[in-house]
C-alpha cells in the first residue's frame, strides 16, 4: 500500500450506539443514557483546576486502553494465543497545537508477558489495525505503542 492510498475505516453497519451528556464542560458532570456513568468532571491541577473529578483525557484513556486490549485479545485468539495476564495502559496528553487550539497525544503501553517479543509485536500491529480507536485516531493524533 502506498503512502497516498486512503483506507476507509468507517463502519459499514452500526451495531451499537453509546450516549453520554456533558453538563458544565470541564467543571460539571457527565452521564450516560443508561445510567452506567454519572461522574463529576473537573479540570486537572496541571490545567489550573482542583482535580476533584475525572476529566475527558482520563475517560479517553480508559476507553482507548479497553478498546485496544479487546482488539489485542481478539487478534491473539484468532492466531491461537491465550493472552490471559496481558494489559494495555493508556496515557493521554493534551496541549496547545499550531492552530491556536488544543491537541491530544496517546501512548499505549502493552504487556504480553507470556509471548516472545516477535509474536507480541505482530499481534500489537494487528490489533492497531482492528481497534476502532486506533482507526479513528490514525493520522489525526500521535499514537505511540510501547511493548514491554
Amino acid at each position: 500500500m502506498s503512502d497516498t492510498t486512503v483506507v476507509d475505516t468507517r463502519p459499514t453497519k452500526i451495531m451499537y450506539v453509546a450516549e453520554a451528556t456533558a453538563h458544565g464542560g470541564r467543571d460539571g458532570y457527565v452521564t450516560s443514557q443508561d445510567g452506567q456513568i454519572a461522574l463529576k468532571v473537573a479540570m486537572p491541577p496541571a490545567l489550573g483546576g482542583d482535580g476533584n473529578g475525572t476529566n475527558p483525557e482520563q475517560l479517553f484513556a480508559a476507553g482507548f486502553s479497553a478498546c485496544f486490549h479487546n482488539a489485542l485479545v481478539l487478534v491473539g485468539r484468532r492466531a491461537g494465543f491465550d493472552l490471559t495476564g496481558s494489559t494495555v495502559a493508556a496515557k493521554v496528553g493534551i496541549g496547545p497545537n499550531a492552530q491556536r487550539g488544543y491537541g491530544l497525544a496517546v501512548a499505549l503501553s502493552v504487556s504480553l508477558p507470556v509471548l516472545d517479543q516477535d509474536i507480541a509485536s505482530k499481534l500489537v500491529d494487528a490489533a492497531h489495525e482492528v481497534c476502532p480507536y486506533s482507526n479513528a485516531t490514525r493520522g489525526n493524533i500521535d499514537v505511540t505503542i510501547l511493548l514491554g
